[in-house]
């Protein structure tokens, strides 16, 4: 069990992690978002829609926002807008889909807000836990989570490749608007050009 949050360099400990992985490593950066992809997973259940792009938004070098955009480009086969908010951690994930846009935001650290376009808007907990909780998760599940392998895998490659700018090339899944080092914030909302069925992504 490492912290990739604690370390002086965080995104490229990912990398250096995905090079070292083996069956059972696990993050407690990975393990921050579980709530996060719960939510997300549970709001595309609830529709009959094909995602075109997701953005990201989140603290610049915070290892758990580029771990879910690593996860939702590997899972949803889409493009992927990593944007940097003033925080704290994970700030918002904005979903453009062909009946609407599906928004989970969080400004606060604690208490978020999903809309799903055609239903009412709702208050969700998604609040920040201590590192107890987050090691006490982990310990109740201690064989291999392939899904986390998946998403490490996917690639800090592609996301310091794609911070050369703000789109990747035909193929990639995962783009960031901001190129990793800098500070700028970067709201935008552009939905991917190209439309690609949505496979539902399971939580764990």
């Amino acid at each position: 069990v490492t912290d990739t949050y604690a370390c002086e360099e965080p995104i490229r400990e990912l990398a250096a992690r995905s090079d070292a992985y083996a069956p059972g490593d696990t993050d407690l950066s990975w393990t921050r978002i579980t709530p996060w992809r719960s939510m997300l997973a549970a709001a595309l259940d609830q529709v009959d829609c094909k995602v075109q792009g997701v953005e990201v938004e989140g603290e610049e070098f915070n290892p758990s926002c580029e771990l879910l955009a690593m996860w939702l480009a590997d899972r949803l086969d889409v493009p992927v807008r990593r944007t940097v908010s003033g925080g704290p951690g994970l700030t918002a994930v904005r979903m453009d889909t062909d009946c609407g846009p599906v928004v989970l935001d969080r400004a606060d650290g604690s208490l978020a807000n999903l809309s799903i376009q055609g239903q009412p808007a709702r208050a969700v907990a998604l609040k920040r836990r201590e590192t107890a909780e987050l090691i006490a998760e982990e310990l109740r599940r201690l064989d291999p989570d392939d899904t986390y392998a998946s998403a490490l895998r996917y690639g800090v490659d592609r996301l310091n490749e794609s911070a050369k700018g703000d789109r990747v090339g035909e193929g990639d899944a995962l783009a960031v608007a901001a190129p990793v080092g800098t500070v700028a914030k970067a709201p935008a909302k552009d939905a991917a050009q190209e439309k690609t069925p949505v496979r539902k992504a399971a939580a764990k």
